[in-house]
């Protein structure tokens, strides 16, 4: 994965079953997350929530790796110890968007 990549996590197994804790998502979008002047809680570019198809996933920039390798490394064991559905995409999501597909890689 290059620093133009985004992995996309989904909650859901392999099996189809959902991850819980439900709030799976935005445990880990706050660990680098930032409050602001505003006092509310602004997620990074780097690892945020966002809505595909319906879904409520995580966003993973490319950028991540470089920037906190450590917290990329754990994001990458936990989609992998709970078997989640994981896509690579290339290209923009802003934080919180929502998309009726997921993006196919090179789009």
């Amino acid at each position: 994965m290059n620093d133009n990549e985004k992995l996309v996590i989904f909650g859901t197994h392999e099996d189809g079953s959902r991850l819980r804790p439900h709030d799976w998502v935005e445990r880990i979008s706050s660990m680098v997350a930032e409050f602001g002047p505003d006092h509310r809680l602004h997620y990074s570019e780097n690892a945020h929530p966002a809505v595909i198809d319906g879904q409520r996933c995580l966003v993973v920039d490319g950028r991540l790796r470089k920037d906190v390798p450590q917290l990329y490394d754990y994001i990458i064991s936990f989609a992998r110890r709970n078997r989640l559905s994981v896509q690579g995409l290339r290209g923009e999501i802003e934080v919180g968007e929502q998309m009726k597909e997921p993006r196919a890689p090179g789009c």
